[in-house]
């Protein structure tokens, strides 16, 4: 307690005695390959998520929800790039590189296809595959507000790259039993809003030094 009240007290005093000093914001953090993180709903901060419950129509593979509490484990993705040109850990992305998640529990990998999704019926997305088995199903093109690098925080879509879908939830498409009060994650035909989500909670890998401009994104 004392040494908070120690460096409370020095910053009151170097913005009175020098008012014109600046005090550095913290650097912006990049997402980057080998990145483990939780992505979070802008509209509704539930968090993108999925675990061992298999649709009961369409694909039938491991479902994928919005979760509304940000602190559950099943809520991690690994950030990769495609699955025929996987990046280097510590590569950076900007909008428009091509990535893919995998589910760090069930090692799945965040998918969508022409299935139709249970609630709004939309294109379906799954948890496919393992470490061994993944297809351009699981391709998403990041699409950051603004363009740029793709920061923690900062507001960015994520376009299916075989469907057109984009990563979508909404407040009004919640499941019952046995997932009650998860909401339905789909590929939207439309952009909206409500596709709209950022990197939340996580271990984000530095960028590394031998590694310059990302390439990855000309899918």
């Amino acid at each position: 307690m004392g040494s908070m009240l120690f460096v409370l007290t020095g910053l009151l005093l170097l913005a009175v005695c020098w008012p014109d000093t600046v005090i550095a914001a913290a650097p912006a953090v990049e997402v980057t390959c080998g990145s483990v993180i939780k992505l979070m709903h802008e509209r509704t901060k539930f968090r993108l998520h999925s675990h061992e419950v298999a649709y009961g129509s369409g694909s039938g593979q491991q479902s994928v929800t919005a979760f509304p509490s940000g602190d559950d484990s099943n809520s991690y993705w690994s950030v990769h790039g495609p699955h025929d040109a996987e990046c280097a850990q510590g590569e950076a992305f900007k909008s428009g590189s091509v990535v893919r998640f995998q589910h760090m529990a069930t090692k799945r990998w965040l998918h969508s296809h022409l299935h139709l999704s249970p609630l709004s019926q939309n294109y379906e997305v799954s948890g496919f595959g393992d470490d061994n088995q993944s297809d351009g199903g699981d391709h998403w093109r990041v699409e950051v507000n603004g363009g740029g690098m793709w920061l923690k925080d900062s507001g960015v879509r994520f376009q299916h790259v075989e469907t057109g879908g984009w990563l979508h939830s909404a407040a009004d498409r919640r499941y019952g039993r046995p997932i009650a009060g998860q909401q339905e994650v789909c590929g939207h035909r439309k952009k909206s809003e409500n596709a709209l989500w950022k990197a939340a909670e996580g271990t984000y890998m530095p960028r590394s030094a031998s590694i310059g401009s990302p390439e990855h994104g000309e899918l």
